[in-house]
């Protein structure tokens, strides 16, 4: 996903950082108001040229940014990394036939290689019937400030970026003398920009920006078994980043009640989802109404539409237009309008989530779902998709379980997306008489995802975005919990 996908673990966590470091490339030093000129003439004028070439369409995408980094771990720097880049890659068409190719060479020359590859390449792939860009009729740009960009993630001082790490890590090490060790502390802040422009005559820019703390904490118990966990923050502007301490002191909680787990006997009990845990019940939705899942029969809720596929509690909604939302973006990779597309409603599938080609292929309208890279065919992205929040707290929904497992960590993949099949080994707190008692490791949680979203008995009201994809605590009835 983008780069402001959920981050529901350490590892995922540097992937989703990855991703938005791919994403995030570099301003130029000319002025703004120059700097947007210069970025949509370049796209437009080599979309023109491309026509010139003789192609039958053309779509130019242009992205410069910035982007900083830093990992403080026992209050010494460990990595440090400044960096800025700019790509242009062009797509171009041949009647039904298309090719793509980027660069980061801005010269007159490498903009010369750059098309000439694209129009020689494009003369010789296959044909494909559903190939090509959209109608103009549904182009077009959300108006308005959507609050994607802040300039304040660099108001910092590099120093001080540094220190704000360190001070995590600190807040760490200082909440409990069983805090022996740190994965580390980081801040990270970037901001970027992208164009597109094609040969409808469609030209369209937007900024983003973000910032974000995270801590890495590492505890040990009286017999030397280590745990670890973490938290973060992460937001569009520095002043709505939690304060360092805050995410350090949550992330020295969040590790500490790990000390001491234990396995637990095989039981068919209730399972409760933390919000970073839940949101991969979303992504496996996701996967399964993602258009090129669907039309390729490789998705269990292929054929769907229409159908109960969920609980009548359960309300899936993909909202692109969300102002300061990490998946809010004016226009798709496509250059068509965001939009709100319930997917979901009360358990119904309601929807697909599509782009262009793949609404082709199904006999559908696309959703405004096209994702791109700078070369090859779109591809399909959530905007800001969530679970709707239910009426109860967390506490109200674990304190109505006598026996059961709040999960807070899931490991590995084992969901089938095409049979359903589920199985992911697991951590958490095991649930007695309404009360988080005691840690548990080295157990599975197992099921059918069509059986899983009909079973989602209760929907917490602690909806929370920290990414583009959100879920509030779940709980899920039938599952079988592997363990001794």
């Amino acid at each position: 996903m983008s780069c402001e996908q959920a981050l529901p673990a350490r590892s995922s966590w540097l992937t989703a950082r990855s991703d938005k470091e791919s994403e995030m490339t570099t301003t130029l030093e000319a002025s703004e108001t120059k700097l947007t000129t210069d970025l949509k003439q370049l796209a437009t004028d080599v979309v023109r040229r491309a026509m010139e070439g003789g192609a039958t369409a053309a779509e130019c995408v242009v992205r410069e940014g910035d982007e900083f980094s830093t990992v403080v771990r026992l209050g010494q720097v460990e990595t440090l990394k400044e960096s800025g880049s700019r790509a242009i890659g062009v797509r171009v068409f041949f009647g039904q036939r298309a090719a793509s190719t980027y660069s980061s060479d801005f010269s007159a020359a490498g903009i010369e290689r750059m098309l000439k590859s694209a129009l020689e390449l494009a003369k010789i792939t296959s044909e494909d019937p559903y190939a090509g860009i959209p109608e103009a009729g549904q182009l077009g740009s959300l108006s308005g400030d959507l609050d994607l960009y802040h300039e304040d993630v660099y108001s910092l001082p590099g120093s001080e970026r540094i220190e704000y790490a360190r001070r995590g890590e600190k807040a760490a090490l200082d909440a409990d003398p069983r805090i022996k060790n740190s994965d580390g502390g980081s801040f990270d802040a970037a901001t970027g920009r992208r164009v597109l422009a094609n040969s409808h005559g469609f030209v369209g820019e937007y900024r983003r920006s973000y910032c974000s703390v995270a801590v890495v904490p590492i505890a040990q118990d009286d017999n030397g078994l280590m745990q670890r966990d973490y938290w973060y923050s992460v937001a569009r502007s520095l002043a709505k980043l939690d304060s360092a301490e805050q995410v350090g002191r949550e992330a020295a909680r969040r590790t500490l009640r790990r000390l001491g787990a234990r396995k637990v006997k095989t039981a068919h009990v209730p399972v409760v989802l933390d919000p970073m845990v839940a949101s991969s019940m979303l992504e496996h939705i996701f996967e399964g109404v993602n258009g090129d899942s669907v039309y390729r029969g490789a998705s269990f809720l292929a054929g769907k539409l229409g159908e109960k596929i969920a609980g009548p509690n359960v309300t899936v909604v993909d909202d692109g237009t969300m102002s300061g939302g990490f998946g809010t973006t004016p226009f798709d990779g496509e250059g068509i309008p965001t939009r709100r597309t319930v997917v979901i409603e009360n358990g119904i599938l309601k929807s697909y989530l599509l782009n262009t080609y793949t609404a082709k292929k199904l006999g559908l309208e696309t959703t405004a779902n096209a994702s791109r890279g700078l070369a090859g065919t779109p591809g399909i992205g959530p905007g800001n998709y969530f679970l709707e929040a239910g009426p109860k707290t967390p506490q109200q929904i674990i304190a109505e379980i006598k026996d059961g497992l709040y999960v807070t960590e899931f490991l590995g993949h084992g969901a089938n997306l095409v049979t359903g099949d589920y199985s992911r080994g697991a951590s958490g707190m095991w649930i007695v008489n309404g009360e988080l008692a005691y840690p548990v490791e080295e157990i599975t949680v197992a099921g059918n995802l069509k059986d899983m979203f009909c079973n989602i008995s209760e929907i917490a009201s602690d909806l929370e975005f920290r990414g583009s994809v959100a879920s509030p605590t779940i709980r899920i009835d039938g599952l079988t919990v592997g363990g001794e």
